[in-house]
């Protein structure tokens, strides 16, 4: 009788089900469809806040959802290939340690950093739906909070200039809609749960 090893997670292939690890944990992404809420109401409850609180305010929400993410990633066990989902939540904690350790980065810096961490969560965002077609019908909303966050981050690096402050309106939407997108989702992968 061979006692062969069975392939580790990292070892899955790229085409494994991606399903199952999602619909388990789906709670995960509802965490982070209302903390992006939650960031974005916040945003608009206090327009007049400092460079500072906006600051922390973004360092807090990627912080929690590169966490969150990474939560996600690490308790898959052996369902599928789940490197884009860490690489998601290494990003949004990397972007969140950067922002606590380093306040008094220029606006303009911030700015870039932002746009680069929504462009890259995008994309790993487009790559999860598109392994998902065919597991799932209407996997359009994790591609296209996806294709939302590019645009985002695209229009911050064309048009860095228009003030940050005002900036403050197009983050708190962003926040709210890419939520919206996740907690949606988060509620249909719940009927897939085992």
């Amino acid at each position: 009788m061979s006692t062969a090893p069975s392939p580790s997670p990292a070892s899955a292939p790229l085409d494994a089900p991606i399903l199952p690890l999602l619909a388990k944990y789906w709670w995960l992404i509802l965490l982070r469809g209302i903390a992006a809420i939650v960031f974005g109401i916040l945003a608009f409850i206090w327009p007049g806040i400092t460079l500072l609180t906006l600051i922390l305010f973004y360092g807090a929400f990627a912080l929690a959802d590169g966490v969150l993410a990474l939560a996600h990633a690490i308790m898959g066990g052996k369902v599928g290939s789940r490197w884009w989902l860490a690489l998601v939540g290494v990003a949004g904690i990397a972007a969140g340690l950067v922002t606590f350790f380093m306040p008094g980065v220029t606006a303009l810096v911030l700015l870039i950093f932002m746009a680069c961490w929504a462009i890259a969560l995008g994309i790993f965002q487009i790559i999860g739906a598109i392994r998902m077609r065919k597991e799932i019908d209407n996997e359009w909303l994790i591609g296209l909070s996806g294709a939302l966050s590019v645009l985002f981050g695209v229009v911050l690096l064309v048009a860095p200039g228009p003030g940050i402050l005002g900036l403050i309106w197009v983050i708190a939407s962003y926040a709210i809609v890419f939520g919206i997108m996740l907690v949606m989702e988060a509620f249909k992968l719940k009927k897939h749960a085992a």
